[in-house]
């Protein structure tokens, strides 16, 4: 052990410098805890930035997912204008068919007896169909061309003028 000399003077320094050293304790603890503090707050911080980056992962994600959604549907919708337009030229056509026919009638033959008159070939076609004939091969006979006899057709619709016209 070593003994060492000190003078008044520098035992004064070196008290006043603990004293001092005493009255920092408390602020270096206060600096100790807010940097542990700081530290939570860093690591919560950094937590919730992650956080944030897997939500905006999954959203881009989901974004993406509903633009080709939104693309799908876009092309589903100009199918269904297009639809829209047919049908509608469809049921100009049937309409201007139906006001054409409206001299006429379709009598529904079998094997060459009436079985039935309608107003429409279509309707003369159903009603075939729920006796039994099948719901393809109808064909229509070319102006001109000699029909094949009743006695071998199974069903025929055969169009008659009202009235006593000609056509």
């Amino acid at each position: 052990m070593k003994i060492r000399i000190i003078r008044a003077d520098e035992l004064a320094k070196l008290r006043t410098a603990a004293d001092e050293l005493a009255e920092l304790r408390p602020l270096l603890a206060q600096v100790l805890t807010e940097s542990a503090t700081v530290a939570d707050s860093a690591i919560r911080a950094e937590t919730t930035a992650e956080t944030l980056r897997d939500e905006l992962a999954r959203a881009i994600t989901a974004a993406a997912r509903a633009e080709g959604e939104l693309a799908a549907l876009r092309a589903q919708h100009l199918l269904d204008a297009e639809d829209r337009v047919a049908l509608r030229m469809l049921l100009r056509t049937a309409r201007k068919e139906q006001a054409r026919d409206a001299d006429r009638v379709y009598v529904l033959l079998h094997y060459g007896a009436l079985h039935s008159v309608h107003t429409t070939r279509g309707a003369a076609e159903i009603a075939a169909e729920a006796e039994g004939a099948p719901r393809s091969n109808w064909t229509t006979l070319t102006p001109g061309a000699a029909a094949p006899p009743a006695s071998e057709v199974t069903w025929r619709v055969q169009p008659l003028p009202l009235g006593g016209g000609q056509r």
